[in-house]
């Protein structure tokens, strides 16, 4: 790490969500606790640009933001129902554990995740406040993944908050017993957090790897935690198995590589032979787990030589066994993609054109790309162009957003 700004900035993405969940610990306050960091990385910027780094800087941003947050309490009346126990929690809060550099507490965030997703929220808030606090996703990004509009995912999250803090919810990994009525919520939210690294919705990269790194880690812990239970095997299966095609996925120059264009000798084949054995214990032990499903599906690209050799129509019957279990437009989106490559794209372009009727995906860009992409394998130059146009003005990061460019160029080309 460096003291330049672009060193911080890297800095504050990478450790953000860590930093703010000891903090959220140590403070039992989230808005408390979130703008008390923030303002500790505002100084950060100033004063180790001038004075260099110090030994430990997220210790140093803990610390920072401790002292921040007890002088906004004594400012505030409006904490003054609980202004005394406020401050003796910031105060009492300085322990070796939460400030050890070395991340002596692997499960600090999923302890967060676990308090907000605390049977007392409605399930939507739960995942959205988890991304919001764990990897410091904007409310507009979390609006993305659930396909809503931002203020409404602004109003779940003031009320989540609200809740946490009236129910005085305990930040803990609740007991053996306790743990199986979230696993539901903690499992999306670790995919989520996942979804974001894989895919970007926003900025320049197409990746992020530290967030993918992250829900890898999270998802091993709650294997730990919960050995026999199936679906966090899936879900980690699903995750190593994606994540191993990552090197792969892009040029030298950050371009987006398509599956079928991809060089598979770049595929991390250690890890696939890891996922791969998760997968297999996962949809052996509950063929109907969503995420063991989801862990199949990936197996099976994971497993094929090249792109010609991918079972198309086994992953197409997967898919439809998914949407059977957990229905969304977005799985059958998917289910549209593998039946067209396993049966043409004419067959995969009418179960999309259904579900561009219905009007629940239209603000999805990738609905709108993979329509465009039958259409353009159909030679309807005319028509993908349109499409095209549709993705384009729906995409968040400049990666997917420049490959649509071209896309939409070569239709322009074809049809003079």
């Amino acid at each position: 790490m460096d003291n330049t700004a672009a060193g911080i900035e890297r800095f504050y993405r990478e450790e953000f969500g860590r930093i703010l969940a000891t903090l959220i610990r140590v403070l039992g306050d989230f808005d408390l606790a979130e703008d008390a960091a923030q303002e500790a990385f505002a100084s950060a910027i100033e004063q180790w640009h001038r004075d260099g780094l110090p030994e430990n800087p997220r210790a140093w941003i803990i610390g920072v933001a401790r002292h921040k947050a007890i002088d906004r309490i004594r400012k505030q009346a409006r904490f003054n129902d609980r202004r005394e126990e406020l401050i003796r929690m910031a105060e009492s809060g300085g322990d070796e554990e939460e400030t050890d550099a070395s991340g002596a507490l692997p499960d600090e965030r999923l302890r967060l995740i676990f308090t907000c997703c605390h049977p007392a929220l409605a399930d939507a808030a739960r995942v959205a406040l988890s991304l919001r606090t764990l990897c410091g996703l904007t409310t507009e990004e979390i609006a993305r993944a659930f396909l809503t509009a931002p203020a409404t995912m602004a109003q779940r999250l003031v009320r989540a908050k609200r809740k946490i803090r009236a129910a005085r919810i305990p930040y803990e990994v609740p007991s053996a017993e306790l743990l199986a009525e979230r696993l539901d919520a903690v499992m999306a939210v670790i995919y989520l957090v996942f979804n974001e690294g894989y895919a970007a919705s926003s900025g320049e990269r197409l990746l992020r790897t530290d967030l993918c790194a992250e829900a890898i880690r999270l998802a091993r812990i709650l294997v730990a935690l919960m050995p026999t239970e199936p679906e966090p095997r899936g879900l980690l299966a699903m995750m190593l198995l994606h994540d191993a095609r990552r090197d792969a996925r892009i040029d030298e120059r950050g371009e987006i590589v398509l599956l079928e264009e991809q060089d598979r000798a770049r595929w991390d084949r250690a890890q696939i032979a890891e996922g791969l054995t998760h997968s297999k214990a996962a949809i052996t032990a509950d063929a109907h787990g969503p995420y063991a499903i989801q862990s199949a599906i990936a197996a099976a690209h994971s497993r094929a030589e090249s792109a010609d050799a991918t079972d198309w129509r086994a992953i197409a019957n997967l898919y439809a066994r998914l949407s059977a279990i957990r229905p969304s437009p977005v799985i059958e989106l998917n289910r549209a993609v593998a039946v067209a490559m396993a049966d043409g794209p004419a067959a995969g372009l009418a179960l999309i054109d259904a579900i561009a009727a219905s009007g629940e995906l239209r603000d999805y860009y990738l609905m709108w790309s993979a329509r465009a992409d039958l259409l353009r394998r159909l030679e309807r130059w005319s028509e993908a162009a349109e499409s095209y146009r549709a993705a384009l003005a729906r995409v968040g990061s400049a990666p997917e957003r420049r490959f649509i460019r071209r896309r939409l160029e070569e239709m322009s080309a074809k049809t003079g």
